[in-house]
């Protein structure tokens, strides 16, 4: 690996450092600016003047905001995402249970949506103009202008209602057994798929019909390569930097696409956390939750970005 290479990473890992930590900065004072005194909330309208005082000294909201940021951040630094204000029990056991729970869903997903997505988007890109090119064109549009609360709730509306071949909520029933964990896994994984293929497809596409466009491709059929031996060991080889985007970029819809469908389906995940904490006010286990989510963005952008790099050729042979 070339002085370059290393170079262009280290700037990357540094912009991704630089970056979390405006996040940090932004999700800390945000939910700052949340409406209602978490206080009161916990504390309930019947509590005295007195009262709210000393718990806000206990909890140490009577000290400035940047303070308050800088105690917060060093002890991030350390693994210390502090303790809930509602059950005083500490944000990282709680989102550590809830982060499992999500990332075996996100796992199933991706073993799943990534695959198909890029057999799909290589097959297409291949026999690019044909009806197969055009019947997933059409497939990939259809689901891209459907937002994923709609997936999730057709998805319930035929499989749970009409079918009545899966269960509305998922992990309500049996999951002890294989066919009770596949019924309750099915439907939060059959909408994130949709949404999270239909995104790599398309850009899996994109990429390898790049690729099938150089010259040194396209040297390589009038040399009588045939087309199997030209897309696996010229187009994809060096397309493996903008597929790896690709699949980077379509698996951080899944931090998005996550809450909907954790919610919609009472999924016990890191999302549905999230939301209980902000219906209370749990200021440490919102910014705790939030950074998680942040954080795997970043390192799946950084990731792809480093892959990119080190698979250029031009790169390497620099």
């Amino acid at each position: 690996m070339n002085t370059l290479i290393l170079r262009m990473i280290a700037g990357r890992v540094v912009v991704t450092v630089v970056t979390l930590l405006i996040v940090a900065v932004v999700i800390f004072f945000a939910t700052a600016l949340l409406p209602g005194d978490v206080v009161q909330i916990l504390l309930g309208q019947a509590a005295t003047p007195e009262a709210v005082k000393g718990l806000r000294t206990a909890m140490h909201l009577d000290q400035p905001a940047a303070l308050r940021f800088l105690i917060w951040l060093k002890n991030l630094a350390t693994g210390d995402l502090g303790v809930s204000y509602v059950n005083g029990l500490p944000v990282a056991e709680q989102i550590a249970g809830r982060l499992a729970n999500s990332l075996k869903l996100a796992g199933v997903t991706a073993a799943i949506s990534v695959p198909v997505a890029l057999t799909l988007g290589v097959t297409a890109a291949i026999l690019r103009g044909t009806l197969v090119d055009r019947v997933v064109a059409v497939f990939t549009i259809a689901v891209i202008s459907v937002p994923e609360f709609m997936v999730a709730t057709l998805s319930v509306i035929v499989f749970a209602v009409y079918l009545g071949w899966l269960p509305a909520l998922s992990m309500t029933g049996d999951v002890t057994t294989l066919a009770g964990l596949l019924k309750a896994y099915a439907m939060p994984v059959l909408t994130l798929s949709f949404v999270v293929s239909a995104q790599m497809i398309r850009m899996t596409r994109a990429a390898v019909i790049e690729t099938l466009n150089t010259p040194y491709v396209e040297m390589a059929l009038l040399k009588g390569a045939s087309r199997r031996r030209m897309v696996l060991h010229h187009a994809l080889p060096n397309a493996l930097g903008p597929i790896v985007n690709a699949v980077a970029l379509s698996l951080s819809y899944l931090l998005g696409g996550v809450i909907i469908v954790e919610t919609i389906f009472n999924y016990p995940g890191i999302a549905k956390l999230m939301l209980d904490a902000v219906s209370t006010r749990d200021l440490p286990l919102i910014q705790g939750c939030a950074m998680v989510f942040c954080l795997a963005y970043l390192l799946l952008i950084t990731v792809a970005d480093i892959v990119t790099i080190v698979s250029n050729p031009r790169l390497r042979h620099a």
